[in-house]
């Protein structure tokens, strides 16, 4: 099999749930890759490694960091980055990502992604920790592209400039998630298309598809939220495509964290996609 440079294969996968450990394995189902989150796995022994430990013997895995809190103003927690670092040593996953987001002040942890002010102090802190995490774990990273609802007045960086330049300082690669892009760009009246052409296409070693949920602001404007419960919204196929028409096929994530349906509706999100990769083949 033809691994592209995050070591997935250019095909669709899902996220593995527990609800459908039992399944995957006896109908060992036509998916490209799984993946799970880290902080899910950060224990010694137990069922879930059980049941990951069987079906890493038939699929690849790419492992999704929700809690390195790598904006955070303060240090890394070091003892969550070793147990990562066990972790990936344990499954030899063919990607680990992390989000451009916090979720620590302190000793308090916020069970959420918040977002960054976009300034020079802050570009420093994410890049610093960024080759910290990929010192640790002697492999590169991808960085997730965020889903936000508000922005800093104190910012003066662009985002897309932003994540341009840490993945220029320091050689991660970037997770494109094009429902956050879209979630985003409506949520601060920005295009889409324009926001991802600004990014460095080149590096992208993972996309992410999901579903979002609709609300209006306090001034009655739309207001989309990254709520990974629903299908994939036609608006994201739409831009998906358009995303796989500059970059060709990459590895394509279908995320589903709440209102989980039965495998096999997942599963027809996952052909969908691979419809689509298969399609952008010829791309360059």
């Amino acid at each position: 099999m033809n691994y592209l440079s995050s070591g997935l294969p250019p095909r669709s996968g899902l996220g593995l749930k527990t609800e459908h450990f039992r399944e995957v394995l006896g109908a060992q189902p036509d998916i490209g890759f799984f993946e799970v989150h880290a902080e899910n796995y950060m224990v010694a022994g137990g069922p879930f490694h059980h049941f990951l430990g069987l079906i890493r013997e038939h699929y690849p895995l790419s492992l999704h960091g929700v809690g390195l809190s790598i904006g955070a103003e303060g240090p890394l927690d070091g003892q969550h980055l070793q147990r990562l670092a066990a972790l990936i040593e344990r499954y030899q996953p063919q990607s680990f990502s992390e989000h451009l987001a916090w979720s620590s002040h302190g000793p308090v942890f916020l069970n959420d992604l918040l977002p960054l002010a976009y300034d020079a102090p802050t570009l420093n802190r994410v890049c610093e920790h960024i080759d910290q995490v990929q010192s640790t774990l002697k492999r590169p990273m991808l960085l997730e592209n965020p889903a936000t609802y508000l922005a800093f007045q104190r910012s003066t960086i662009d985002e897309a400039d932003f994540i341009s330049e840490v993945i220029r300082r320091t050689g991660c690669g970037l997770l494109l998630d094009v429902n956050n892009v879209y979630v985003s760009c409506i949520n601060h009246q920005r295009d889409p298309l324009a926001y991802i052409d600004a990014l460095p296409l080149q590096a992208v070693g993972e996309i992410h598809l999901a579903g979002f949920a609709e609300d209006t602001d306090s001034l009655g404007d739309r207001l989309l939220i990254d709520d990974h419960g629903a299908p994939i919204d036609n608006a994201v196929w739409t831009l998906y495509k358009r995303v796989l028409e500059r970059i060709g096929p990459i590895a394509t994530l279908i995320e589903r964290d709440n209102q989980l349906p039965a495998f096999s509706v997942l599963h027809a999100e996952a052909r969908q996609a691979d419809e689509l990769l298969h399609c952008a083949g010829g791309r360059p």
